[in-house]
């Protein structure tokens, strides 16, 4: 598939091209007139929960019943 696709080539395939999109996971830009208007782009699921933005946010805490010192709540602000 093109990167790029006129509107008026666009209009009568579309199922087509988001079929294309849905099974290749490439997206493309819709054009009139030679310049952009929209990309059409893959649907990726994120996971809103709030253990899933926190997964990753702590590399390493070498020492997990100690307090937390000042200084780090600090760097938080």
């Amino acid at each position: 598939m093109d990167t790029s696709v006129s509107k008026s080539q666009f209009k009568p395939r579309a199922l087509e091209y988001l079929r294309l999109v849905e099974q290749q996971k490439k997206s493309f830009v819709i054009t009139h007139a030679g310049k952009p208007v929209a990309q059409v782009i893959p649907y990726i699921k994120k996971d809103d929960s709030a253990l899933a933005r926190l997964k990753g946010s702590i590399v390493a805490y070498a020492k997990p019943y100690e307090p937390v010192g000042e200084e780090d709540w600090e760097a938080l602000r």
